[in-house]
């Protein structure tokens, strides 16, 4: 199968030195990448700003913005036969876009008004083929599966990973998978490769 797979925070850039950001280190989105190369299939890895080595054998595209992000999974989106969206995308920008340069720390106090992102897997869900395999990610603090599963829905994905908040930069992650059908993973704490290859099986064979 061809696999695309999205990994890693984003950033949106206040200044041409400062951005928001997130606490996302790619781990997750790089243990599927790696178990989905060992499986066999085709992957192609969109990956925003990490310290994490890819694993050989995936095609890397390196990505930065929320736009960086949309735009790289548009382009490959229609080729692929599943995706798995491990990335932490941010759901906030600046709006107006970064100011030029560095702003001087005696310009403040400074006020940023921030704008909504667009939905890019909502958006990847409406143009989806009925073969394709859409796998969601869901961070939820009080392991709101019902919530998880309404986005799921909406958005047009066959399963969901929902995760707690300290999965982030972790070596584990405490989570669940749910499908339309109802529970495919229960929760518990495991290491992300493990995880990964739960998330992997359910691509199917190759």
């Amino acid at each position: 199968m061809r696999v695309l797979i999205s990994a890693g925070p984003t950033r949106e850039h206040i200044d041409e030195v400062r951005f928001i950001t997130n606490a996302s280190s790619g781990k997750m989105g790089y243990a599927c990448a790696a178990v989905a190369v060992e499986a066999g299939h085709d992957v192609t890895l969109v990956s925003g700003p990490v310290a994490v080595e890819p694993p050989a054998g995936c095609e890397v595209v390196r990505v930065v913005s929320v736009g960086d992000l949309k735009a790289a999974l548009e382009e490959r989106f229609e080729e692929c036969d599943g995706l798995i969206m491990a990335a932490a995308v941010g759901d906030f920008t600046v709006d107006g876009g970064p100011r030029r340069g560095k702003i001087p720390r005696s310009a403040g106090p400074l006020e940023l008004r921030l704008v909504p992102t667009p939905d890019i897997l909502a958006g990847l869900g409406r143009r989806r083929r009925p073969d394709q395999v859409l796998v969601a990610f869901a961070v939820e603090a009080r392991r709101d599966e019902a919530k998880a599963r309404r986005e799921m829905l909406a958005k047009g994905c066959d399963y969901v990973v929902v995760n707690a908040p300290a999965a982030m930069s972790a070596e584990a992650s405490e989570a669940c998978i749910l499908s339309r059908e109802g529970t495919v993973l229960r929760w518990a704490r495991r290491p992300k490769v493990e995880l990964a290859r739960r998330i992997i099986s359910l691509l199917g064979p190759r």
